[in-house]
């Protein structure tokens, strides 16, 4: 059986092909009765619009490329849904790629959106060299959504303000009575505002001498190596502040295996508010980064662009909270 056409459903409803074209796109200039008609007829034969044809005619494929730093990082999920529930409502639709693993066949972090002709495209976390989006931005709409890289001229940057949300880990931490605070510190420009940030909020409450700082590399395991360590010195902090929330997991199992108990020998912090943190069994304290915020307003920056808003780029941070759980307690 041949597929139903634009005239089937034209005929169905008793109207005209153009009106079904403008009732299909949403357009205000069909009155409602009409509009129920057509959507009617066109669920009832099982009509699907000819999208390849319909890009040709405007030039655009309503579609929109992200391009994600790592598929594996569970804070993605709420920015995403932020992002994809405005470019939704507009009739734009996501396409994902993983840029660690384009990375590692040799490609163009972007290369498989660009070949499928994206209408823009955001990039989602850190990538090792965002300098190199510039060429991209020529040709199309970019938005960097959770990164504080530099980035190149014409090209939106929407993320959390990082700064204040390790100010409010910190200042909680030593509202509770801790002195010896530990920050499981990351890499890039995130990690670096949120390392420098919680050493500054330390400082401010004289409290320099007992700051201490570890490098991670922002996994579960890495949290839980650098646990280790920690917990290994004489003067074993009290808290640790890690700088997302996997790898505060990995704090919390090597307390566990070095027999402290959470929160009560030790108080743990994570970032990113993921789902991990809302686990009734880990119950994480940590600061909310408005990731679904960063990535409605991301959606938000694109749209003006296809509208024809140019000129520089602008930076927008959404305000983080502080999530308290049970993972923080007085200190013992």
């Amino acid at each position: 059986m041949r597929a139903p056409t634009i005239r089937d459903v034209a005929e169905r409803a008793g109207v005209s092909k153009s009106l079904v074209s403008l009732a299909l796109r949403g357009s205000d200039q069909v009155r409602p009765e009409k509009r129920d008609a057509v959507l009617r007829a066109a669920r009832e034969l099982g009509y699907r619009p000819n999208t390849a044809a319909r890009s040709l005619s405007e030039q655009r494929t309503r579609t929109v490329g992200v391009l994600l730093n790592d598929l594996r990082n569970p804070w993605f999920v709420d920015l995403l849904d932020g992002l994809n529930s405005l470019l939704h409502a507009n009739g734009l639709h996501m396409l994902l790629a993983d840029a660690r693993l384009n990375r590692r066949t040799g490609q163009d972090p972007a290369d498989p959106l660009l070949d499928l002709r994206v209408d823009g495209l955001v990039v989602v976390g850190t990538l090792p060299d965002p300098a190199a989006l510039g060429g991209v931005a020529e040709r199309i709409p970019v938005v960097l959504a959770g990164s504080r890289e530099p980035a190149p001229p014409g090209v939106d940057v929407v993320a959390g303000d990082d700064e204040r949300g390790a100010r409010l880990v910190a200042e909680h931490l030593i509202g509770l009575g801790h002195r010896r605070i530990a920050h499981i510190a990351g890499y890039g420009a995130v990690g670096g505002l949120r390392r420098r940030s919680f050493e500054a909020t330390m400082h401010r409450h004289g409290l320099a001498e007992q700051t201490v700082v570890e490098p991670s590399d922002m996994t579960e395991e890495g949290g839980y190596r650098t646990t280790v360590r920690l917990l290994s010195r004489p003067d074993r902090p009290t808290a640790v502040f890690a700088v997302n929330d996997i790898a505060a997991i990995g704090v919390l199992s090597a307390a566990e295996e070095l027999g402290l108990r959470v929160p009560r020998d030790l108080s743990v912090v994570g970032y990113d508010n993921t789902s991990i943190a809302r686990l009734r069994h880990v119950w994480l304290t940590t600061a909310d980064n408005s990731s679904h915020e960063v990535g409605r307003r991301a959606a938000r920056c694109l749209l003006e662009r296809f509208e024809g808003a140019g000129g520089a780029g602008r930076v927008q941070l959404a305000t983080p909270t502080l999530e308290i759980r049970g993972s923080t307690a007085p200190a013992p």
